[in-house]
């Protein structure tokens, strides 16, 4: 598990061309965690390999919202506006598919979580960690993420050519000018 999230942490900084980015991304995985462990507590499931395999389903969602964010994020400064501008536009305009993805991946586990069946004791610890965690790693994506982002983006001011941080991403996207697009 742990070189699988570092070959995913090298992938995240490929994809975003910052250390500092690519940590921000990371940060969603300690809440989902949080949030599987919670569930977890919550109904009075022990950890198991399957939960162990629920977390790691967890983190790949967690990385993906966080880079969906990031990147609409630099899209939008690479188009002109200032840092505070971009993360409000930016959160505004993926809320839907951050949302979407987190009910898409909930909804499709609360079979499992409710099972009674043969196998159901495998099933379950799974489901109930990707669901708990999923509630709990939207929140962060879709509320500290961008104060993170807002935050760190103002204290690391970009190098002398300005586009240290700023990584080439998306430039083939369409410019992103309401929340609606």
């Amino acid at each position: 598990m742990p070189l699988g999230l570092l070959l995913i942490f090298v992938l995240v900084f490929f994809a975003l061309g910052s250390v500092r980015q690519a940590i921000l991304v990371y940060t969603g995985i300690p809440l989902a965690i949080t949030g599987g462990v919670f569930a977890l507590w919550l109904r009075d499931l022990p950890f198991s390999i399957s939960a162990g395999i629920g977390f790691i389903a967890l983190s790949g969602v967690a990385v993906l919202n966080g880079l969906v964010m990031i990147s609409v994020f630099n899209l939008l400064r690479e188009q002109g506006r200032d840092v505070t501008d971009a993360v409000n536009l930016g959160a505004l305009t993926r809320l839907r598919p951050v949302l979407m993805t987190a009910l898409v991946a909930s909804l499709g586990f609360v079979p499992m979580a409710l099972a009674h069946g043969a196998g159901a004791e495998v099933q379950r610890p799974l489901a109930t960690v990707v669901i708990g965690g999923i509630l709990s790693s939207t929140f962060l994506t879709l509320v500290v993420l961008p104060t993170l982002y807002e935050w760190v983006e103002r204290r690391f001011k970009p190098g002398k050519n300005g586009s240290a941080t700023i990584p080439s991403v998306g430039s083939e996207l369409p410019a992103i000018d309401s929340p609606h697009s």
